[in-house]
Order: structure tokens, then sequence, then C-alpha cells
């Protein structure tokens, strides 16, 4: 399998409001940033948007290390409370369903299909793809922003 480092985060101006992502993929040296917004969501959609975006151009299975500051996505992969809320009807407990069942079971495919590792670093703290993404994400949530 091909080894594939990929970087995330997302951001909102506003929780609902105007949001924005951002990735880095990079593969033996080679990097590809992308990003994308909208102009009414949330953090946490943002920060799962990135990460599914990300794992989606990837052409062929691959083992990848995926940094995130999101500790929302890590650790309800690492944790397998997806899973979890998956095999409960997209419910947290018996009265509270999961946010965001479409882009949690469309991340769950994604991780059957790619051996991915999710690791968490600690957002604003220097990390240089870490604060490369905010950047990506950031622009996007103000272009959204000024519509």
């Amino acid at each position: 399998m091909k080894q594939v480092e990929i970087f995330t985060d997302g951001a909102c101006q506003g929780n609902p409001g105007p949001g924005g992502w951002g990735a880095i993929l990079r593969y033996k040296g080679y990097e590809k940033e992308i990003s994308g917004g909208a102009p009414l969501t949330t953090n946490n959609r943002m920060e799962l948007t990135a990460v599914i975006s990300a794992l989606e151009l990837l052409k062929e299975p691959c083992a990848v290390n995926l940094y995130s500051d999101s500790k929302y996505v890590c650790d309800a992969i690492n944790e397998g409370w997806a899973k979890k809320w998956k095999s409960n009807g997209w419910m947290r407990n018996k009265k509270e369903p999961a946010l965001n069942p479409e882009l949690w079971d469309t991340l769950l495919v994604l991780c059957n299909k790619h051996d991915v590792t999710f690791i968490w670093v600690k957002g604003h703290a220097g990390h240089p793809e870490n604060e490369r993404c905010d950047k990506l994400a950031t622009t996007q949530a103000s272009k959204f922003a000024s519509l």
C-alpha cells in the first residue's frame, strides 16, 4: 500500500455560520492542497468534510496517517463511537441522535477502503501543516461570509 500523509482542518465564523475546510495530502514528497466551504454550516461538519474530501481523492487503497486538531473526529473514530452510533441507528444514546450521520457514514466507508490512522494534533500550536490547513479553512469561510 502507498503511504500517504493527510493534514486537515475546519473552521467556522459563528457556529453555525459560514465555514471552510482545508487539507494537505502528501505522498513521496509531493503535496496537494485542497479546500472548500459552505455558507451556513458548523465547525464539526467542516472538520469531517476536510477528512472526507482528502480521503476521496485517493485513487487506490492507501495506508494513511491523518493529522487533525479535531477531537470530535479523532475520538469518534479511535474510540469506536462512530461505528457504535451507526450500529445504534445513528443514536448516541437512547435519547440523543448522532449529529452529521451522512458524513460519518461516508467516512466509515472510506476508513474501510483505506488503512487510516487518526492522529490528534493540538491546534494553533505552531504545527506547520495544521497552521496551513487552518489558513485554507479560514480563507474559505471568509469567502462565504462575504456573500
